[in-house]
């Protein structure tokens, strides 16, 4: 079934490429999908006193508000609203059967060094080198708390670069999109939040590769470092974080729609 699954996958995106008079003439970004991340048994990373799952939902349901109070005709779907655990493939599964525009998925950031700090914003790629891959390797390793992850997920070795490789196929079709909205991102992290931008980065994350849209995986801050960590804890700084995510995707449905 896999085989089957990467062969539909590798014609859809061909057919995206030699045929563009397949997308519809005027597209608008009318459904986004947000996701926060962990939960659950899933604590995500954390700090001295301050777990992933719960500043990322925190954050992820203000975004949400934003785009539901000053947006007019845009649907927001939450992958969680509460602190339950939601699988992967499902977080995924939710932004595909809905058929939605965008997939932002909101985390908190770790490294073993405490003076780093700072705001990360990844695209679906397969250049896993140095520091990236292990981000894909941390975000990914939640597939190990999976019931049955070990049929799920058949064949993936998440110590292994090339076992990665696949996931570049279904997001190719969707990276210059999904790179706009990250840019966007970063520009409103550092500008509206006050944030120090470390950029936007490509790695192999398992949540960006199943999704059929545009997405992006948003490292709001470092858990790991202890001044930030007191900043991600504070209201108003989550609302300032909210609200450059906000004004990115306001700004990012603003220019793709322009297209039209």
């Amino acid at each position: 079934m896999k085989n089957i699954r990467y062969i539909f996958l590798v014609a859809a995106i061909t057919l995206l490429k030699i045929n563009p008079s397949i997308y519809a003439q005027d597209y608008v970004v009318k459904t986004v999908v947000i996701d926060a991340g962990h939960g659950g048994k899933d604590p995500g990373t954390h700090g001295k006193y301050t777990n992933e799952k719960d500043i990322a939902l925190k954050v992820a349901l203000k975004v949400g508000q934003y785009i539901e109070e000053h947006i007019e005709g845009v649907k927001v779907i939450y992958t969680r609203k509460t602190d339950v655990f939601v699988e992967l493939m499902d977080r995924a599964k939710i932004a595909n059967d809905n058929n939605a525009d965008l997939f932002i998925s909101i985390h908190c950031n770790a490294l073993g060094k405490s003076t780093v700090k700072g705001t990360e914003t990844y695209v679906m790629a397969v250049k896993n080198t140095d520091r990236n891959f292990e981000v894909a390797k941390r975000e990914n390793s939640v597939i190990l708390l999976e019931d049955n992850y070990e049929e799920n997920y058949q064949g993936l070795d998440l110590e292994k670069p090339e076992s990665y490789i696949l996931f570049s196929l279904t997001q190719s079709a969707y990276q210059a999109s999904s790179i706009l909205f990250a840019d966007k991102v970063e520009e409103q992290l550092g500008k509206r939040a006050g944030r120090k931008s470390l950029g936007v980065k490509q790695s192999s994350l398992y949540v960006l590769w199943n999704t059929a849209m545009p997405s992006a995986l948003i490292e709001i801050g470092y858990l790991t470092n202890p001044g930030e960590e007191k900043e991600l804890n504070d209201e108003k700084i989550q609302d300032y974080i909210a609200s450059a995510i906000f004004r990115a995707f306001r700004d990012y449905k603003t220019e793709v729609e322009s297209l039209n």
